[in-house]
């Protein structure tokens, strides 16, 4: 189409409430769209981060109340872009439950959400280096995975521990995503180590755009995250990426017709075989 789709990764630092976050996000979003970024997308934790727990649910209000989305639905009306909130923290609507959604939401042009995702693999971990983390703790869990329709093609979501999933993204593949969003708050040490490599393999394995926007650096909650947004084609090759943790903005050209040349060269997504399980 025209020349390819032009987009925008936007890499951020988000504070601890949704408020500061809109205020955090809101000029580079901008800055994208004045650039013609056509589709941008923000990381994970977009409104807010937040781990110590009481704090947090001090600042949590619901998908409809958060002021971040509400802030960001408007400014994609305004600026008539499509935007990708890669994720925010929000009140779970599920009758009962006291922990949060981790939710991935398709903004269009009109402000409307057109997709919703969340969070389906939660991070609880114990690094080598003596961190650790619940995630479960705190966010409960999605139950279904999400594709969604652009004027470019499919777009499949998911949130960075997902990336370590790989049978999620070739089921993303299968049911037509041609890009995938990998919006994250990877922690630094496994950042450092995996992000890069998880990222190409995962195109590779799809044959799909990677966008995977990023939070980046000390966070007010103590965390650090790696940052590093970067753009996958779908025959695994890095067409752009920050090289730091700061708040910034990655832009690049997409050709969709990428996707059905690597599908064409190694047509994997088409030699799945049924097999005996493991005994």
């Amino acid at each position: 189409m025209d020349g390819g789709l032009d987009i925008a990764l936007v890499q951020l630092r988000t504070p601890a409430t949704a408020d500061a976050g809109l205020a955090h996000a809101e000029p580079l979003i901008r800055q994208a769209a004045s650039e013609g970024a056509r589709l941008i997308l923000t990381p994970e934790g977009t409104n807010l981060l937040e781990q110590r727990r009481d704090l947090r649910s001090a600042a949590l209000s619901s998908e409809g109340e958060d002021a971040a989305v509400i802030g960001l639905r408007r400014l994609a009306a305004e600026l008539g872009v499509w935007l990708l909130i890669g994720s925010a923290i929000v009140r779970s609507d599920r009758q009962g439950e006291d922990r949060a959604a981790n939710r991935s939401l398709l903004v269009g042009p009109d402000g409307a959400i057109l997709a919703r995702y969340d969070k389906l693999h939660v991070f609880d971990v114990d690094l080598p280096n003596g961190e650790t983390y619940r995630e479960s703790a705190g966010v409960r869990p999605g139950d279904g995975a999400a594709v969604a329709k652009t004027p470019w093609g499919r777009l499949g979501l998911s949130v960075c521990y997902d990336i370590r999933f790989p049978h999620l993204y070739r089921q993303l593949a299968k049911a037509g995503a041609r890009m995938i969003a990998v919006p994250a708050a990877f922690t630094a040490p496994t950042g450092e180590a995996h992000w890069e490599v998880l990222l190409r393999a995962r195109a590779i394995e799809t044959g799909a755009f990677i966008l995977a926007p990023a939070q980046g650096g000390l966070h007010e909650d103590g965390r650090r995250t790696w940052g590093r947004s970067t753009v996958v084609s779908p025959w695994g090759e890095v067409l752009a990426r920050a090289d730091h943790d700061e708040p910034c903005i990655v832009k690049a050209k997409l050709d969709m017709e990428a996707v059905n040349r690597a599908r064409a060269a190694i047509p994997s997504l088409l030699h799945d075989r049924d097999f005996a399980p493991v005994s």
